[in-house]
């Protein structure tokens, strides 16, 4: 069994059950709770874990490089006073985003130095919580529904430090929900605790949710798949989203990029690529470049 699923299985569950003071005693109980993690299924799911975290389980590779310096390149954003809450999406369903936004989560959590939120907006696809082998529980959409406190649904994902608001059960209806006042009021509730919001959508198109959660970011990320996503997708993303209001693309899925760095790696690090595609996963800039 793995180093990750070996931290995992170590959590301890603990129901919250005191009100939001401030952040430190709030933090202490989401960091505290831990219920619904579950066992590897099997060998296969193991590895697919471990190789799409690549910076948890590879820190030293290209991949877990690349969003070190994606890191970097938003903390310069974040220190001009330009973003803090960050929607991630891409213009198609299968670009990648859900293995990104994990990584860059751990990446900007830091092992624990940054208190980093992701909260899961894909109200009609979750799939975060199965991605880390987790079970599913209540989430975003369920405290939406009832206007309970996001409390009881915040989780710590140790060790890779961040924590997961859930989207919950799929819901009928998830744009009215996103549009609602009391999910603006819950991402203003959290504001204060956090460092960092990241808040993965549904893809661009051609679903009206991300529209909705643009409204609540300060910026954006997009996620593209190279060789895969159409170049007309992107430049349709862009359109929507609006070019100023995205800080970068994600290059996801690029191949061959190791082979230049390989020596470097290999002789400063003892670099190994487990997977192509995934050690080279992505690079990004400051601006947007043409599709």
């Amino acid at each position: 069994m793995s180093r990750l699923f070996e931290a995992l299985k170590k959590a301890e569950t603990r129901r919250p059950d005191e009100e939001l003071a401030s952040p430190e005693p709030f933090l202490e109980i989401a960091g505290n709770t831990h219920d619904s993690l579950s066992e590897v299924p099997n060998e296969s799911a193991n590895i697919t874990l471990e190789s799409r975290l690549a910076v948890w389980s590879n820190p030293q590779s290209l991949a877990a490089d690349r969003f070190r310096v994606l890191r970097i390149q938003l903390q310069k954003l974040q220190a001009a006073g330009r973003l803090k809450t960050l929607l991630v999406t891409s213009p198609t369903a299968e670009d990648g985003k859900s293995t990104v936004v994990l990584n860059l989560a751990t990446a900007l959590a830091d092992h624990g130095k940054h208190r980093v939120l992701l909260v899961e907006a894909d109200l009609r696809c979750p799939r975060l919580p199965g991605r880390l082998g987790l079970k599913p529980w209540s989430g975003l959409s369920d405290r939406l529904k009832d206007g309970s406190d996001p409390i009881s649904s915040l989780r710590r994902i140790d060790p890779l430090a961040f924590y997961l608001l859930p989207a919950g059960e799929p819901a009928e209806g998830p744009t009215e929900l996103l549009q609602s006042e009391h999910f603006a009021g819950l991402l203003k509730t959290l504001s204060p605790c956090f460092d960092w919001i990241l808040v993965d959508s549904p893809p661009t198109a051609p679903i009206a949710d991300v529209m909705v959660l643009r409204q609540r970011a300060d910026g954006c990320l997009l996620v593209v798949r190279s060789g895969a996503t159409p170049r007309e997708a992107v430049s349709e993303a862009l359109g929507q989203l609006g070019e100023g209001f995205v800080n970068g693309i994600v290059l996801n899925g690029l191949e061959g990029m190791e082979a230049g760095y390989g020596g470097y790696y290999g002789k400063y690090y003892g670099y190994r690529s487990r997977n192509a595609a995934v050690s080279a996963m992505t690079s990004a800039s400051n601006g947007v470049p043409e599709p």
